[in-house]
């Protein structure tokens, strides 16, 4: 043991020395968010022009052939809508046989893509005469940013500037927003006042205010600490459809997230406290439609029924054998159905909407 003189002082000082590195490094790693730079241009619709697909793991064989790359699900993009600050966000588009008869701009979940969200689902919409056109959100799919959260302000900014474009290029037909899970979360944040309807499926409204006090500050801490630490984006044992092969397709798919950072998971919750905010008075008198699986396991249906009846929600369908991806689940032909039904007639209940009514009644005080 050391006994000159001033060693216990000394040693200490090196260890309050190394605690306080190890404390900044631990800052270093704070949340990252990366919005929307300032404004250089014009919003438009341009060509797309593909990045490089994200790397994807795939076998080797030196006697064989090797498989194909991977190829992301859904149509490839036509297009991308190129934001105020110059972001470029694909754009896919699925197209009726006859003249559309309504438009739809759909915004997909988190760690997924548009063509991902929409591969069943898009389909059944067109058979009904909706022009279909679904986005990669900013930190997803086809995007320069892939993996980083953008913030709620730029992601709902960036669906209020995609409605005025798909608008703009569609004069005269009926538009409507759809929005699935985190999608759900924006269409009812950005709360569109100038559209034929909304409808949010299974939409993400887990927020704070259902989230044990513990758990949001521990999330809170793991950020703001651990931000770039990453955890597997599905979570073992819970199923968020009964669809299997599209399941799969989230393990195949190269524009997929596998992995969601912390400040990301962070970010999202924030945006599902803004989607409860705003739920009670969405969205001014446009019809607003929430559809929601009696099995989802993703945003739990007790959670969802006690975020419904907080905010009052007027128009609730409810689809018992439903689970989190509705338009990917095994009854996606009855939901979209419902879905073209809105559409139609958006004053009109649809048939789920009393299994949902007396659902939201059935709800312990």
């Amino acid at each position: 043991m050391d006994q000159t003189p001033g060693a216990p002082y000394a040693g200490r000082m090196k260890l309050l020395a190394a605690m306080l590195l190890a404390t900044l490094s631990l800052g270093a790693c704070g949340p990252v968010v990366i919005p929307a730079g300032p404004v250089i241009r014009e919003a438009g619709i341009e060509p797309f022009v593909a990045l490089p697909l994200p790397w994807y793991p795939r076998p080797t064989y030196a006697l064989a052939p090797s498989p194909p790359d991977p190829q992301p699900s859904g149509p490839r993009p036509e297009s991308v809508l190129v934001m105020p600050d110059g972001a470029r966000l694909a754009l896919r588009v699925w197209r009726p046989e006859g003249p559309p008869r309504f438009v739809v701009l759909a915004l997909h979940g988190l760690t997924d893509h548009g063509g991902n969200f929409l591969q069943e689902g898009g389909p059944l919409l067109t058979a009904g005469g909706a022009l279909v056109y679904a986005y990669d959100q900013r930190g997803f799919g086809w995007n320069a940013q892939r993996g980083y959260w953008a913030g709620a302000d730029t992601m709902i900014a960036d669906a209020r500037q995609a409605l005025r474009l798909i608008h703009a290029a569609n004069p005269g037909l009926p538009l409507f927003l759809l929005g699935e899970s985190m999608g759900g979360a924006v269409a009812l944040a950005a709360g569109p006042t100038d559209i034929a309807g909304v409808i949010v499926s299974s939409p993400a409204i887990w927020g704070r205010a259902y989230i044990p006090a513990i758990l949001q500050n521990l999330l809170w801490a793991v950020s703001h600490t651990l931000a770039p630490l990453a955890v597997p984006a599905s979570a073992g044992g819970i199923a968020a459809s009964d669809n299997r092969e599209a399941l799969l397709r989230f393990a195949r798919d190269p524009l997929i997230l596998r992995e969601v950072r912390f400040d990301v998971v962070e970010g999202l919750v924030d945006l599902m406290d803004r989607a409860v905010t705003t739920l009670p008075h969405c969205c001014g008198d446009v019809p607003v439609l929430v559809m929601v699986g009696g099995n989802d396991q993703v945003v739990p249906t007790r959670i969802a029924r006690r975020a419904l009846r907080d905010a009052h929600a007027q128009r609730v369908a409810l689809y018992p054998n439903g689970w989190h991806l509705l338009l990917r689940d095994a009854i996606r032909a009855d939901v979209a159905r419902d879905i073209l039904a809105f559409m139609n007639a958006p004053a009109t209940p649809v048939p789920a909407e009393a299994v949902g009514r007396a659902w939201l009644e059935a709800a312990p005080p």
